[in-house]
């Protein structure tokens, strides 16, 4: 693949950009596709629509992907019939464009060097692309035979006068005639395709006659061919020197509004000439020959002659296309304008590679330990103008904390938005009928989150649509509208994010799960234990209900890894579900996995932390409660309410004496409050969260560890885990803190 206006270095430096643009265009068509089967005639839906598949591929083009041109450009085709109302957006032309989107990305991952993920996403091979393109066509009302897909033949017989006209560029290389290969022969055997109507010598690259090398190739020529031959066909004219010369062939008298979209479609930056030799509207010699007679026509006050003027009177160029290449230079120094306007713009964007960002947020978590260590010596040497000036320090990183983890939050409607596919496809492959609601698209999470819990989500969707919802007949048997319903829904609570996967479906087959943990030893036979403790046996490794395995379930695999790769986000997942009614799942997680705000406390010697956003209020100073239980649960009084509160102390076995006198920080999970018996209240920190070793990986109520200003280690606090650690019956089975000796 070849580009002869931009270097091999340029193409490696922008590459990437075009694969994220790709992605990213991609994505959007996918939405757009799934949005326009509720609204089939949204004409404003429908052209954004369009101008995605035109984008990727007037991009593509100008990288050389000539896969990805002529694939995309039958997808074009069909949304530009779609978009003019010439072919109605059935669901299966609907399904169609899906399939064929799923293809371009498998196409742009090889192009990116990724053939692994591009097998992943689809077959890219020949045979699957042609069918696609078939059906595309078909669907189009395009029958004529294609390039792409109809036999190459090659005959050294003129085609008919008449034929189509095309731009040919070839830049022969210096090795050629060393090679044994004649450059005029080959334009020879070029012209028996056709009629070689108009042939100009490039010489730009010639150099002087005193240093020429007569043994090297310096010829370069533009012509045009009128011919019935394809691009295959006249590609295969230069077969014997395709890698040695630099080839670009310009599609037919393309009309100037083609022309216009193809310059819309180019990258910003770029000059007016090397625009309009992209776009296929002149050759670099025409382009030549303008700047040679632009600067030859200087009038006296150094001004020249408009570019686009000499190429529409030598070239015979559009004034349209003229303004539309004039319009595309612009951009660039619009949008710098606009960015240095005094009037601020929210809607300007630069793009951070996120290993980047990864990097100043873990320097920032090691400044905000260096800062409370530094504070704590200022408070030690007594200097008020010490401690005031690391005051000062503390609430700048605070706000630098703030402002850098802000960059990470992204909202989780885009991960919510990729499931519209999977339950279409999933609902059609079990002949169910589901209908996908989406609340709390808005609410932000961590980016680093967001990618981590993907996989989980994907599971416990496909397990809702599977196990959960019946089919059209079974819902109406059971007296429900045929049509199911699936709603994926978050908020924040607590300082962290909850997120529900709820199904009105036939919800959990108790019976069935117990007599199958029976069966397999998980729980012993006879023994029926609580619901929550039924409902949590389908996290259970190995786990199945399915009669039969299939595509989708009946091999015992995911939920057990949705659990386990939750719990390592120091998320938590809990079933709640009623026979006949649905299921609802509620996935608890916090909001970044950095730097927190915590409220700092301590029993004896030992510190922990409680994460700001859930902690209520204080009640200082009150006599230690003794009538505690086993799990160190008692009740105290609280305006005229009784809150029932746990000991730290007693239910993590710590070796401390209790005092005379502690303190009760409320927390609210959930809908639930419960308080905290605490001996000392340090108050507000920043803390830098850290993953527990393996002493503690298993202490329930624990979600991870922080480095204090002066070296000690506090354990970090999962509020909902702690509130349901402390309300659970007691058993034989106790966490154990020992206190650093």
């Amino acid at each position: 693949m070849s580009n002869d206006y931009l270097d091999s270095a340029y193409i490696a430096a922008a590459l990437p950009a075009f694969i994220s643009e790709a992605e990213e265009q991609l994505d959007l068509l996918e939405l757009l596709l799934l949005q326009l089967e509720d609204a089939p005639d949204d004409r404003e839906l429908l052209d954004t629509l369009f101008r995605c598949a035109h984008t990727i591929k007037g991009s593509a083009g100008l990288f050389g992907l000539d896969e990805v041109v002529g694939f995309t450009h039958h997808v074009e085709t069909l949304l530009d019939a779609v978009r003019q109302g010439q072919v109605a957006l059935t669901p299966e032309v609907s399904t169609l464009l899906l399939q064929s989107k799923d293809q371009i990305r498998g196409l742009v991952a090889l192009a990116a060097g990724t053939p692994a993920e591009a097998e992943q996403a689809l077959p890219t091979d020949e045979a699957t692309r042609a069918a696609l393109v078939s059906r595309l066509r078909a669907a189009s009302g395009d029958l004529a035979p294609d390039a792409a897909t109809a036999p190459q033949a090659h005959t050294a017989d003129p085609p008919a006068t008449g034929g189509r006209r095309w731009g040919i560029s070839v830049r022969f290389g210096s090795d050629t005639y060393r090679n044994g290969m004649d450059p005029l022969a080959i334009l020879n055997y070029a012209g028996n395709l056709g009629t070689i109507s108009r042939t100009v010598c490039d010489i730009a690259a010639v150099p002087a006659l005193d240093s020429i090398d007569p043994e090297s190739c310096h010829l370069a020529f533009d012509f045009t061919l009128d011919t019935d031959a394809t691009r295959s066909e006249i590609e295969a004219a230069f077969s014997f020197v395709r890698d040695d010369c630099e080839l670009r062939i310009t599609e037919p008298e393309p009309r100037p509004n083609e022309v216009s979209a193809r310059i819309e479609a180019l990258p910003d930056n770029i000059r007016l000439g090397d625009i309009l030799i992209a776009a296929g509207a002149v050759t670099r010699a025409q382009l030549q020959q303008a700047l040679q007679a632009q600067s030859a026509t200087v009038d006296a006050g150094g001004q020249a002659p408009p570019l686009g003027e000499i190429l529409q009177a030598k070239s015979g160029l559009s004034q349209q296309v003229v303004a539309a290449a004039l319009q595309k230079q612009a951009k660039p120094r619009a949008a710098a304008a606009a960015a240095a306007a005094p009037a601020g713009n929210d809607n300007r964007y630069i793009r951070v590679q996120a290993d980047r960002l990864d990097a100043v947020i873990n320097l920032l978590g090691e400044l905000v330990i260096a800062g409370a260590g530094a504070a704590l010596l200022a408070r030690q040497t007594r200097s008020g103008a010490l401690i005031e000036a690391n005051a000062q320090i503390g609430q700048l990183i605070e706000e630098i904390r703030n402002g850098t983890l802000q960059l990470r939050m992204v909202p989780i409607g885009e991960t919510f938005s990729r499931f519209r596919r999977v339950v279409r496809d999933t609902a059609a492959e079990l002949d169910k009928d589901v209908a996908l609601e989406i609340i709390g698209a808005d609410t932000e999470l961590d980016k680093s989150v967001v990618e981590r819990i993907a996989d989980p989500l994907m599971h416990l969707v496909r397990n809702a649509l599977d196990h959960g919802l019946e089919t059209p007949a079974e819902r109406l048997a059971a007296g429900k509208p045929a049509q199911g319903r699936l709603t994926l829904s978050a908020c924040h609570e607590s300082g962290g994010i909850l997120m529900r996967i709820v199904d009105d479906g036939r919800g959990i087959q108790r019976d069935k799960v117990l007599q199958r943990a029976w069966d397999r030893g998980l729980v012993e036979r006879g023994v029926v234990p609580p619901e929550d403790e039924i409902l949590n046996l389908i996290f259970e490794p190995g786990f199945s209900t399915a009669e039969k395995v299939t595509n989708l379930s009946g091999r015992g695999v995911g939920m057990d890894v949705v659990r386990r790769n939750l719990e390592a986000l120091r998320g938590s997942v809990h079933v709640h579900s009623q026979p006949g009614q649905g299921s609802r799942i509620e996935i608890r997680l916090p909001l970044t996995l950095a730097i927190i705000d915590g409220f700092l406390v301590g029993v004896g010697s030992s510190k922990f932390i409680l994460p700001l956003d859930g902690v209520v209020e204080v009640l200082e100073n009150r006599p230690t409660a003794t009538a505690l239980d086993a799990r160190g649960r008692s009740v105290v009084a609280l305006r005229g309410q009784v809150l029932p509160v746990v000991s730290l102390r007693t239910l993590y076995a710590l070796d401390s004496p209790a005092p005379e006198r502690s303190s009760v920080v409320v927390i609210q999970a959930g809908t639930r409050r419960y308080g905290v018996m605490v001996d000392h209240l340090h108050g507000q920190h920043q803390t830098v969260i850290k993953p527990l070793g393996r002493l503690f990986r298993s202490l329930r109520g624990i979600s991870g560890s922080s480095i204090l200003g002066n070296g000690e280690v506090a354990l970090i606090f999962d509020i909902p885990a702690l509130g349901e650690l402390a309300a659970a019956a007691p058993s034989a089975k106790t966490n154990h803190v020992r206190e650093p000796s």
